[in-house]
Order: structure tokens, then C-alpha cells, then sequence
């Protein structure tokens, strides 16, 4: 479990995080959404120590990891899991590589074991006979699913996601959302996922937040998402799937459909 107390976070005059609470529930995928420019990806990184949050505490199962310094970090971050927008595989390197890079920085394990390990991951997210390719020669979706055996690869506790489905087809980010979903079930890890993709909040929101304008507006389930009386949801709802609609159309004109 992560737990926020009162998080706020500016840069220079600016208030980009104002006051957020929550709690994020091991087990379960907990989503956060919210506009571009909302904050949803600053308290992201505020989460996982990328920024410094300017008050409030973000605790992992009791430890205050908001108060420790980044030596006293070390063990909680070889607990964590990221998946970065886009995927942020090293180019330079091979698939099998990539994976085997967390091993090397968090784990003793001999190379046989390394190796074992991210095999392991790789078919766990449907990756075959990719082990020495390059990830310039793997499609976008092949890319998320490589970025996902390697934040696993550390059998981590916490999972985070940052719009794990962004450039993405409709076929290709329903398999990211579904193998998210199952990762998260199979390892029981706290997985938080940063989207603005309304088929993913339907899908997998065990648990949502609405951020907007750097406040948090709304938290519940993917079953009352919809049915909110909340104006600034809903507006947010609207406006992002119709975005989503035009979207699609585009893509369908493209392909001839």
C-alpha cells in the first residue's frame, strides 16, 4: 500500500499539486487521471522521489518514504517497477538486455540466473524469439510489453505506469491494459498507473483519482466513474472521449475501414 498525506508541490511561484490524499491499495490497479498539464505526472515522480514534494508525507507500508534521504531510499526503490511513457528502452542494447539492466543494478544473481529471469518476463508478457533483437526493430506495442517484463524483471512491489498506452492502436492498448491487470493480480503489486485513456479507467480502475488544476476533485471505482455528479469530471469525461472518438475514426480512415 501507498499512502499520500497532503502532498503540494510548486515550481518557482507556480502550484502545480495542491493538498492530494490518498490511498493506493496493493493488489489493485489505481489509477490517476487527469488533463495534460493537470499534475498527474508530477505526482508521479513525487511518488516514486523523482521530485521532492514541498509538504505532506508519502508513506510505503508505514516507512515515511518522503523523509528519508535518497541513501536511505535505496531499499524501497529495488522494490519498484516503472514503465515509462513511450517505454524508455535502451536503444543501444538488445530486448534481453534491457531486462537483465535492473538485475544488474539490484541483484547478485549469477548471468544464468539474469538470463532465466528476464526469459521468464519476456514470455510472461508474450515477447518470443526477441531475446537479441534491438528495440528499434519492435512495433510500439512489442516496445510496452518489453518495458513491462523489465519493470517486473526486480519482482517488485510497486508497479507504476505512465500512460502505458499512449501511441498506441485500440487492439494493441486493450492487450497493455489487460496484461497490467493480470501482472498486477499474479504478483500482487501496488500498481499505479498514470492514463487519460477512458477504456482503461473502465476496464481496470479498481481505483481512480481525478486530478485537475493540481487538486485532487473525485476518487472512486470504475463503477461509479460514470455516474458522478462531480462538473469537473464529467467535463473531463466529455472532452477526452470525444478526443478518443475523433481519434479512432482518424485511424480506421487511414487503415481503409
Amino acid at each position: 500500500m501507498i499512502e499520500l498525506k497532503n502532498i503540494s508541490k510548486k515550481f518557482g511561484g507556480h502550484q502545480v499539486l495542491s493538498d492530494i490524499s490518498a490511498v493506493f491499495e496493493r493488489g489493485k490497479t489505481n489509477l490517476i487521471i487527469g488533463q495534460s498539464g493537470s499534475g498527474k505526472t508530477v505526482l508521479l515522480k513525487c511518488i516514486v522521489g523523482l521530485f521532492e514534494v514541498d509538504m505532506g508525507e508519502i508513506i510505503y507500508d508505514s516507512v515515511v518514504f518522503s523523509r528519508m534521504k535518497n541513501r536511505e531510499r535505496k531499499e524501497i526503490r529495488k522494490q519498484i517497477g516503472m514503465v515509462f511513457q513511450g517505454g524508455a528502452l535502451f536503444d543501444s542494447i538488445t530486448v534481453e538486455e534491457n531486462v537483465i539492466y535492473p538485475l544488474d543494478m539490484f541483484t547478485d544473481l549469477t548471468l544464468i540466473q539474469k538470463i532465466e529471469r528476464a526469459n521468464f518476463c519476456l514470455d510472461r508478457v508474450n515477447i518470443t524469439n526477441a531475446n537479441k533483437l534491438f528495440p528499434s526493430e519492435l512495433s510500439g506495442g512489442m516496445k510496452k510489453r518489453v518495458a513491462i517484463a523489465r519493470a517486473i524483471a526486480i519482482k517488485p512491489k510497486y508497479l507504476f505506469f505512465d500512460e502505458p498506452n499512449s501511441g498506441l492502436d485500440p487492439q494493441n492498448a486493450i492487450l497493455i491494459d489487460k496484461l497490467i491487470r493480470e501482472i498486477t493480480i499474479e504478483f500482487n503489486t501496488t500498481t499505479i498507473v498514470n492514463t487519460h485513456d477512458m477504456n482503461s479507467v473502465i476496464e481496470i480502475g479498481d481505483k481512480i483519482i481525478f486530478i485537475d488544476q493540481g487538486k485532487k476533485w473525485w476518487e472512486g471505482d470504475k463503477n461509479n466513474f460514470l455516474n458522478s455528479n462531480n462538473k469537473e469530471l464529467n467535463d473531463f469525461i466529455f472532452a477526452t472521449r470525444l478526443m478518443q472518438i475523433v481519434g479512432e475514426s482518424e485511424s480506421n480512415r487511414k487503415s481503409g475501414y
